[in-house]
């Protein structure tokens, strides 16, 4: 049943009350962008749900397959493309699989920051400022990294968690679903907040049945999938923007799908007006624009 007191609490305002994503050019001769990106979450996709499946050992394989199997496999991908992207690895990732995470690093990557444990923020949350507080400690102690690249857990966020951003130094987020173009956040007490690079949904591959564990979806086939990610990309092409993948190499990283990925992406290189890049790239081509205007 609603509750009539909540309902009347919701402000009459938006959500996001960011000024319209600018038409900042691409560097020539692009005339369009994909951001690659990819989540590293290994087993703490599982355990953010429940700490208990810490001991149910098949569930806590399938986050395993990310260090053993999958990053790997993507990286090599990667490499025979000739293709940088971002890892949104989290702290916990960092801790129980450094050589996963080093490997990234030497490959010539962008490693982005993804919260601690994965836990999903909620408005309130005291343990916010700790996640993000442990995530840079974890990147620091075994990359020598400080990001400049946030992706929220579970594609959540909190006025706590924006304005927590900017107050450590993150140029970029990357984690809301409501434009095709890069824009600057505002926070609630007007001041500008981080860059948002707005996330591509059906480029999740969760979102399509790609890994099966409690999940009611079932796995779409390759042709499906292809189908829709190469039309997303053409009209996006055709308007001038901007894709943002979400890949999990838990997810993307099996063998059915590693395939659909090495199809995608090289046609997504076919297209010689797409620019494929880092989030950090594509945020300082934002800031030069931005400077310029100013």
């Amino acid at each position: 049943m609603l509750d009539s007191k909540a309902l009347q609490s919701i402000p009459l305002v938006p959500a996001n009350t960011a000024d319209p994503a600018p038409d900042h050019p691409w560097p020539k001769p692009y005339k369009s962008a994909m951001f690659l990106s990819f989540d590293v979450d290994a087993e703490s996709a599982w355990t953010s749900k429940d700490a208990s499946h810490a001991q149910r050992l098949i569930t806590m394989s399938y986050g395993g397959y990310e260090a053993r199997v999958g990053t790997p496999k993507l990286l090599e991908l990667l490499d025979q493309l000739d293709l940088k992207a971002t890892f949104f690895v989290t702290g916990w990732s960092v801790d129980a699989h450094p050589a996963m995470a080093e490997s990234i690093l030497k490959a010539g990557h962008e490693i982005g920051h993804h919260g601690y444990h994965h836990l999903l923020p909620d408005p309130g949350d005291p343990w916010i400022e700790e996640e993000l507080e442990r995530g840079f400690e974890a990147l620091k102690r075994r990359l020598g990294v400080k990001p400049t690249g946030y992706r929220a857990p579970y594609g959540e966020f909190t006025e706590e968690l924006r304005v927590a951003l900017v107050r450590h130094g993150i140029v970029y987020t990357s984690s809301f679903r409501d434009d095709v173009r890069p824009y600057r956040h505002r926070l609630a007490d007007g001041k500008p907040g981080t860059i948002e690079l707005p996330v591509t949904a059906s480029y999740d591959d969760w979102m399509h049945g790609l890994s099966a564990r409690f999940s009611p979806r079932s796995i779409f086939p390759k042709e499906h999938v292809l189908s829709i990610w190469k039309d997303e990309l053409d009209e996006v092409r055709d308007w001038g923007a901007m894709v943002t993948t979400v890949l999990h190499p838990q997810c993307s990283g099996r063998p059915m799908r590693l395939r659909l990925l090495r199809e995608f992406l090289t046609y997504a290189k076919s297209c010689p007006d797409v620019w494929i890049t880092t989030g950090e790239k594509i945020a300082e081509n934002f800031l030069r624009h931005e400077a310029g205007n100013r």
